[in-house]
């Protein structure tokens, strides 16, 4: 059970040792009433649709969301009509052509929607990916020339090309056609392609801002079956059923992070059932070898899938992601499914390492508490790591973080960022290109990359410093968990959790809800490898819940939490627990505050 009343009580009143506040989740009691009224929820679930913002005659709608009520006209994006027509000319007319594809996840599903669209179509698409450390993000003059020199005349990149100005005049030059589908932030001055299309184009009326690369590439898949049913192409052949490429969609919009609402949540709602055939055969592979089973969630697409899938592009071979998802030979699937297992392993060691050694830099740097960014920096960072490492350095310090790996032989420093809810890192990050501090940079609001001289971070810290200081300290004064309901470890079991679950699938824009368990005791800590710690928690009920709270053990949380002193509130979320068929639930903790620590 969930015990609402008393939530209130147990807020506000205690500090947290992550330093937030905890607070509840406004909801409308009206709404509240009228969703238990319509739809037959529970009262906790009711309080937590309308905490959402769901009105009272939307929740049916948000609880199964669907396409066909989402679905945006594809010629609300600019330049989709004209990016349709070109491609459709060039099945007509058999131009050669190739996709280029950014290295991630959202690069690997976007090339893989297009190169599915193109076979049903009788066409088979190469797929380039450059190389992350030999010739960096996105499209250059360099690549541009080998595509043109191996007999290609039109060139789609996907998940990057908005800002490559000089790389699209130099393809305008040597007469290659490019169309471009990103989603990144951009600015004024567009390049010169054939089409552009991206929601976040200045100009764009789409509304659609929040999608990733995949999900744009969706909507032009949809756009080319209309250009294509429209010039009679489907006469002698089936049309292609956009349905079963919803996984690949879902797949991007989950792993780049991106707001879930809207026409982005219903794709990824229905993206998820149609991953949870594991129709796709490198989708299957990488499950299989990945020792995973079940029906897909954001967990397995974010957690299991993707960082295999993003593996090939950090430390390995970039093609590989985007090749896995293309394939129809299970042969293939399980063989690139292997290596990517492989170079999985490897990365997590080399991100390990790095990671390490960013924290020690971080703890001797005389200005981190009041700094509104931790930029850290070294000698021969892994440039595929840096990324994930700066997640992790935005979770453990609540700021905005940026890593940089310098290459002192090219004399070049290549940094990748993570940010805050409500801070606009990407924003920032042109502004520095924009003011002469950086060789290259971009991204959107959560994340960004950039190119600079070593010599020039000093000065680039402290402009992003002072770019970023108003927005941090707002989102600093912002950053709560935001509580859900009350639960008592007897209360907290599956059918609890089958319940929250109705309001999947969880992400920014529909976080997954947060639970809070009062005066718990925390019983038989056990660190573990890889610097998690797991527990159970008791309450005066005589219930006990399994609980687990992941690296933490160097935090003070993790102090806490083996020292066994007292009793504690924590806060978290449930998840299933299924190991030998036992279908229960375990706690995985966010959070904890000592009742005896007063809020400040």
């Amino acid at each position: 059970m969930a015990d609402g009343s008393s939530l209130a009580g147990y807020l506000g009143v205690t500090r947290s040792l992550t330093g937030r506040r905890w607070r509840e989740r406004a909801a409308d009691p009206d709404v509240v009433r009228r969703h238990r009224l319509s739809l037959g929820l529970s009262e906790p679930l009711a309080r937590a649709l309308a905490a959402r913002g769901v009105g009272p005659d939307a929740g049916e709608s948000y609880l199964n969301p669907t396409l066909k009520a989402q679905f945006p006209d594809p010629s609300s994006f600019l330049d989709m009509d004209r990016a349709a027509e070109i491609l459709v000319d060039a099945v007509e007319r058999g131009r050669p052509m190739s996709v280029f594809a950014d290295y991630d996840v959202d690069g690997a599903s976007s090339a893989a929607q297009l190169v599915r669209w193109f076979r049903a179509m009788g066409r088979d698409l190469p797929i380039y990916v450059p190389d992350r450390i030999t010739e960096g993000y996105g499209p250059s003059p360099a690549a541009f020339r080998r595509l043109k020199e191996a007999g290609a005349e039109l060139v789609v990149t996907v998940d990057c090309g908005a800002a490559a100005c000089e790389a699209l005049e130099y393809a305008a030059q040597i007469g290659l056609e490019v169309v471009v589908i990103d989603h990144h932030l951009m600015r004024d001055d567009v390049p010169p392609a054939a089409a552009l299309v991206n929601p976040n184009r200045p100009g764009c009326a789409s509304g659609q801002g929040c999608l990733a690369a995949a999900g744009v590439t969706f909507v032009l898949l949809a756009a080319l079956n209309r250009e294509a049913r429209r010039r009679g192409l489907f006469a002698d052949r089936a049309e292609p059923d956009l349905r079963q490429w919803l996984d690949l969609a879902a797949l991007g919009a989950i792993c780049d992070v991106t707001q879930l609402v809207g026409f982005n949540r219903a794709l990824t709602a229905q993206g998820l059932r149609v991953m949870s055939s594991w129709r796709n055969p490198g989708l299957k592979a990488l499950l299989e070898v990945a020792a995973s089973q079940g029906p897909a969630s954001t967990f397995h697409a974010g957690f299991i899938l993707g960082p295999r899938i993003n593996a090939g592009g950090r430390i390995g071979r970039a093609d590989l992601g985007a090749r896995l998802l293309s394939t129809d030979d299970p042969q293939e699937a399980h063989k690139l499914a292997l290596e990517l297992d492989a170079l999985n392993a490897s990365r997590k060691e080399v991100e390990r390492e790095v990671f390490e050694e960013a924290v020690r830099r971080i703890e001797h740097q005389s200005n981190r508490a009041e700094a509104p960014l931790t930029l850290v920096s070294a000698d021969d960072w892994h440039p595929g790591v840096i990324g994930i490492v700066a997640g992790r350095l935005r979770e453990r310090y609540r700021k905005p973080a940026i890593v940089v790996g310098i290459d002192r032989a090219a004399n070049v420093a290549k940094g990748s960022g993570r940010s805050q809810p409500g801070v606009n890192l990407g924003r920032a990050v042109q502004g520095a290109f924009e003011a002469g501090l950086l060789l290259a940079g971009g991204g959107h609001a959560m994340a960004a990359g950039l190119t600079a001289r070593p010599d020039a971070l000093t000065e680039l810290d402290a402009f992003l410093c002072e770019a970023l200081a108003q927005e941090t300290e707002s989102a600093a004064a912002e950053d709560a968990l935001d509580i859900d309901a009350l639960i008592t470890a007897r209360g907290a079991d599956r059918v609890l959790l089958t319940d929250f679950q109705r309001l999947a699938p969880f992400g920014p824009g529909n976080p997954e809800p947060l639970f809070a368990a009062a005066d718990v005791r925390v019983e038989r800590p056990m660190a573990l490898r890889g610097g998690h710690v797991r527990l159970t928690l008791a309450d005066a009920s005589g219930g006990r819940l399994k609980a687990v709270a992941w690296r933490c053990e160097d935090t003070e949380l993790g102090r806490r939490l083996l020292s066994e002193g007292g009793a504690v509130h924590v806060a978290g979320r449930l998840k299933a627990d299924d190991w030998k068929g036992r279908e229960g639930v375990e706690f995985e903790i966010e959070d904890v505050a000592d009742p005896r620590r007063q809020a400040v």
